[in-house]
């Protein structure tokens, strides 16, 4: 649900699930056949999950930063993992690269051009949900297109400033 003032952009565990799908099913009607997922952790993890299972494919996870201060709200620095953590062999062949944004593009336009230097991908292409309105790069698959580039908050978020003690008082008695 897109607020009034147009700056916030709130997404149930539903609308989330269904935007995922909705992903899958462009992907798809693609006719692009790919042979492994990359996710960017952590934000990538739970639509790159869903796609893995759908498509029957083998799962990577690279994990970057950038949104650590003022509880993930502030942008700083961009941090990309050396290293890219699959079960077996390597990232190689044709990879379906998947965040669930794309915000200033920043991050994914910086992976894209790491993975593109990597002789065993022999093709690239990127999906996310949402793409903002100020981000400066485009993935080849979006399901929405957020004109006036709100916050979103995903439905996962309340993990954010949940802590343990917090968790253990929703069980009490």
């Amino acid at each position: 649900m897109l607020t009034d003032d147009g700056k916030h952009l709130y997404v149930s565990w539903d609308e989330y699930h269904m935007l995922i799908e909705r992903l899958a099913l462009k992907v798809h009607a693609s006719g692009w056949a790919f042979d492994q997922i990359l996710c960017l952790a952590r934000g990538g993890m739970r639509p790159g999950d869903v796609l893995s299972r759908v498509f029957d494919k083998p799962l990577a996870i690279m994990s970057t930063s950038s949104y650590r201060a003022d509880a993930g709200t502030i942008q700083g620095r961009l941090d990309i993992a050396k290293y890219i953590t699959m079960p077996k062999g390597e990232l190689a062949g044709r990879v379906l690269l998947v965040d669930d944004l794309a915000d200033s593009g920043e991050t994914l336009k910086a992976v894209v051009d790491r993975l593109r230097g990597m002789p065993s991908i022999g093709e690239l292409r990127s999906a996310v949900i949402w793409v903002k309105a100020v981000s400066t790069y485009v993935p080849d698959y979006h399901v929405e297109t957020l004109p006036s580039s709100p916050w979103i908050h995903q439905p996962f978020e309340e993990y954010d400033t949940l802590r343990p003690d917090g968790l253990a008082k929703k069980f009490e008695i």
